[in-house]
């Protein structure tokens, strides 16, 4: 199992942890950013909408490699607008459950494309 780091020496996380260790021998799978388009190449204009299909795609990718939401060790967010951090964080709360790795959310300037709201890499290991 990983081990999770949260020192009483550093201000108490919300939703994440302040680090992760890897168990000896782990798998370890990189997961690329994943954004909002859905198979059919469409993609909403909804802060929330964009965030369930991102972590649905995350969820698919770790499915084929075997693993599932509970093997994320670190993840990394990137938001286009400040406004939508707390429609994003509901639907990160409602994926991770009580599952918190490591995280950092981002606010940016752009990504690829325009109509893109948010991304999401993350690494797993199992």
């Amino acid at each position: 199992m990983n081990k999770i780091f949260n020192p009483k020496t550093v201000a108490a996380p919300t939703g994440y942890s302040h680090g992760s260790e890897l168990a000896a021998n782990a798998r370890i799978v990189y997961v690329a950013g994943q954004v909002g388009v859905a198979p059919d190449g469409s993609i909403s204009r909804d802060i929330k909408e964009q965030a369930e299909q991102a972590w649905r795609n995350i969820r698919s990718v770790l499915a084929d490699a075997g693993m599932e939401i509970k093997d994320i060790v670190k993840i990394n967010h990137y938001l286009t607008r400040r406004e939508d951090i707390a429609g994003y964080r509901e639907v990160r709360s409602k994926i991770l459950g009580d599952h918190q790795p490591p995280s950092t959310l981002l606010v940016i300037s752009a990504l690829a494309r325009d109509d893109f709201l948010v991304e999401v890499e993350c690494v797993a290991a199992k």
